[in-house]
């Protein structure tokens, strides 16, 4: 049975609206203005040549300005590493660069995205397509050169994002890149767990990227994030990509089963 609203109840939605409103604002204003910090700094140590810890500051902030409260497990490789993690949000990768530094292999659909893209470009993004397998070859080329110039990668090999309780199939082709490795490489696992507001970060469905991001934008309260370091394996240990694939998914689902369950995950 539906009942009226209330004078209270319309009071109260109001508020909703209103704070969150309130919050978009601050959000924004407070990313452009470390955007625009960010950016300075950067250019002035690349005038310098010297490494620029300022795209990875940056993406940290976006991240714990919208309520992030990170926490990280296990032993992180910083070298000589290919990251592979499940996807739930957008919002992994500000989690993920701030805390590792990392690159990300992505969909190119993103590097038209006003901003966002020329962001990405500035952290070393490298765009593939879902669609066309005849780049397959040509990515994965790319892949594997980035992985010589000795910054850390990560690839997210469900294609898409899934709603954080449970995984979606793992796709290999981008794992051709550690089929051989073009130098000594680990792959080390993560899990990225957003625990009991994992439903309400995730971006799934048809919803547009603009709602998806008000609704991360105008949320209450902290965002408890966990960062799952997963024993890193030699892809040499498994030979094709099909196999490294399955371990790395294999490893990753008994990590989100155990941290579902309370158990200790690494």
């Amino acid at each position: 049975m539906a009942y009226p609203l209330t004078e209270k109840d319309d009071t109260d939605q109001l508020s909703v609206s209103v704070v969150g409103l309130l919050l978009i604002g601050l959000r924004v204003s407070a990313i452009g203005l470390s955007l625009a910090l960010s950016l300075v700094l950067h250019y002035l140590w690349r005038l310098f040549r010297l490494p620029s810890p300022w795209p990875r500051f940056f993406l940290w902030f976006v991240a714990t300005n919208c309520g992030a409260v990170i926490k990280t497990k296990g032993k992180r490789l910083k070298q000589n590493v290919f990251y592979v993690s499940n996807h739930i949000s957008w919002f992994d990768i500000p989690v993920i660069a701030g805390v590792t530094g990392c690159t990300f292999v992505a969909q190119d659909g993103i590097a038209r995205w006003p901003v966002i893209g020329w962001l990405c470009r500035l952290n070393k993004t490298i765009f593939v397509s879902r669609t066309d397998r005849m780049q397959v070859g040509g990515q994965i080329d790319i892949i594997r050169e980035a992985i010589e110039e000795k910054y850390p990668i990560t690839v997210f090999p469900e294609g898409t994002t899934g709603d954080g309780l449970g995984l979606l199939p793992f796709k290999p082709s981008l794992f051709q890149a550690m089929a051989p490795p073009p130098k000594p490489t680990m792959v080390q696992p993560m899990l990225l767990d957003y625990g009991i507001v994992s439903t309400e970060i995730a971006w799934i469905g048809n919803e547009p990227a603009v709602d998806n991001a008000k609704r991360l934008f105008s949320r209450l309260g902290t965002i408890p994030t966990t960062f799952y370091f997963l024993e890193p394996f030699d892809p040499a240990d498994f030979g094709d990509r099909k196999s490294i694939c399955a371990e790395a998914e294999r490893r990753i689902g008994k990590a989100l089963s155990a941290s579902q369950s309370g158990k200790p995950v690494v």
